[in-house]
Parts: structure tokens; sequence; C-alpha cells
């Protein structure tokens, strides 16, 4: 094997899809679509501080939060990316209401939707730490060559056909998994593509970093107060106390745990009964990464992948990460609520 020999997310994509002889290349060609996007929102990420990108946009999301100008801009440039390449029929993003349909014949043939949070963490963009763009894309439910529906949308997690996400920091990683595994690939900015950069990953069975806003603690269920406590007693077998570590701009902190193994934790808390995050533009995506990286993820009792979704902006506590460490956190929650 040639040590100087590069292998970029365009061939190590065409590498993968000759492996399945009836494979069509239309996910293939769909993925490439996804890192071109992604490349342009990277520079004007990486240029934020210098052009009229930073800032509010005066307008609100359908979650009620604050929209940054660099959500709309995300938002808008993979919509636009997706559309033009012909394999989506719709999109649903965190940032609209409803999904949006692509209604022109060749949108019609797609047979594909796609979901995703355009800027993960966009409370950081101001201060200049890492954001992420996450994605998860689904086979169509409804007849080719007719409108999509809501049903393409409300798909469990078992259901991806891929998923990923875009970590915008210190250096531009593209993640992504079709369920052959993850890989990850590194932007190479002095010649514009991606570079294959880890393969394989494999994230730990155990950890030694809790992720979690403790600033909530007050909140949290008496479980996951009980499991904070555990990690931060002191027992030299188990390697604590852990330490703990939370950025605030989910793929980042997922990112760091995947990598050196840990948890991260979004439990329900007094204002948001329900969870936080979402599942279908991040829990169920980042769940598939996390499960192929020989990790887990739940809603503190059941598989999130199995959740079957209700409508298209549902919120879940959320708790993935390293198994062992996800297992005894549920330990927690089983015995205390």
């Amino acid at each position: 094997m040639n040590p100087f020999k590069v292998t970029t997310l365009n061939e190590f994509i065409l590498n993968s899809q000759a492996q399945f002889p009836d494979a069509e290349g239309d996910l293939t060609h769909l993925l490439h679509h996804v890192g071109t996007a992604a490349k342009i929102v990277n520079r004007e990420v990486n240029k934020a501080g210098l052009v009229d990108i930073l800032g509010e946009m005066g307008t609100s999301n359908i979650q009620g939060e604050d929209q940054k100008k660099l959500d709309v801009f995300a938002n808008d440039h993979f919509i636009n990316s997706l559309h033009s390449c012909g394999e989506v029929c719709a999109i649903a993003s965190e940032e609209n209401e409803s999904f949006i349909l692509f209604d022109d014949d060749v949108a019609r043939k797609g047979k594909y939707v796609f979901l995703m949070d355009p800027l993960d963490g966009s409370s950081n963009i101001d201060v200049n730490v890492s954001i992420g763009t996450i994605f998860s894309i689904y086979k169509r439910k409804s007849p080719i060559g007719e409108k999509a529906t809501m049903d393409d949308f409300l798909q469990p997690g078992t259901e991806q056909v891929a998923a990923g996400y875009i970590l915008y920091g210190s250096s531009t990683m593209l993640v992504y998994t079709t369920g052959q595994g993850i890989n990850g690939f590194t932007l190479d900015p002095s010649i514009g593509e991606y570079c294959l950069s880890n393969t394989l990953i494999k994230t730990p069975e155990n950890g030694t970093i809790y992720s979690i806003n403790e600033g909530n603690y007050l909140k949290f269920p008496a479980g996951v107060k009980q499991y904070i406590k555990y990690c931060q007693e002191k027992d030299e077998k188990s390697h604590r106390p852990y330490s703990s570590r939370y950025i605030g701009s989910l793929v980042s902190d997922i990112h760091r745990n995947l990598l050196k193994g840990g948890i991260f934790m979004y439990p329900v808390i007094d204002n948001a009964p329900h969870g936080k995050l979402r599942l279908l533009y991040e829990c169920n995506p980042i769940a598939f990464i996390i499960e192929q990286a020989g990790g887990r993820a739940t809603d503190g009792k059941n598989r999130i992948m199995e959740t079957k979704p209700l409508s298209l902006h549902q919120r879940t506590p959320f708790f993935c990460g390293s198994s062992n460490m996800v297992n005894k956190v549920e330990e927690f929650i089983q015995v205390f609520g």
C-alpha cells in the first residue's frame, strides 16, 4: 500500500459502491452533493468574522429559537444544493415548520428524503466555537413520480440508509455511515477535497468523559442526578472521577466522545418535559453513527432508533456514547427514576 496515497471522499464513495453490484449510484451522487454543500458552508463559517454573516437575523425558527445569519445561509444552501442533485424529492429541516417539497419532474423521481439540522450549535457561532451540520437520509415511502408526503419523514431511525455530520472546527470533518461502519474525512483546504482520515471508527466500550449541561442539575430526574454523583466519585478501578466536558454544540460533544470514549446526556428537565433534542434531525442520525461505532443510544429506557416518530419536530431525551456508560446511566434511571 502506498503510504502517500490519499483517498478522497468521492473516490471512497465510488469504491464503496463498487462492492454492491446492485447499487445504481443515486446515493453516491447524493452524498457527493452533501459534501459539496458543506464546503460552501465551511467557507462562510471560516470567514464569518470578516463579512456580514455574524449575528442575529431578527427572526425565529419553528422551535422559537433566534435564528443566526449563518443558520439561514446554511439552511438555504443545503436546500438549493440538494434540490439540484435530483436524488431528493423533499427535505425537512429544523429551521422550517413543514417539509419542503420539490415539486418538479426531476425531483419527483428522487428516491430519497433528506432531514437536517443545517447548523447545530448556532448559539456558539458568534464566539468562534466549533459548530456542525447533522443529516439523515431515508428512502421515500410514497410512490416514485408522485409528491412526497409526511409519511416519508415519519420513519423510525432503523430505516435510515445514511447519516452523518460535518464538524466545522480547527479542521473541517465529514463523518458518515451507510450502515457499513463509520469513516471520517478531513477537508484539505489546499486541494479543496475531503481526504480519508479515520477508517472504521470504533468508540471505546468505557470512557472517562461525561457531557451534560450541569447548569440544569436541579431540574434533572433523580436517576440522572445519582449517575452524575457516581461519575464524580473516586474509584481507581473504574478510572473515576470522570472528566466533565460540555461544549454546547452537539456535533462537537459527540465527535470528541466518539473518538475518546464517553457519554452525552440530555435528559428531560422541568421546562422540557419531553426532552429538548429533536428525534429526527439530531438524535436518529447521531444514534445511527454511535451504534455503527459500537456504542449505544437510548432515551434512558428504549433504543432511540426504534422510536416511531409522531411529528416532524418531535423531541426526546437522549443518552448516547460508550456502551457500558449508557448501560450504567440506565441502571440509575431504572432505580431512581
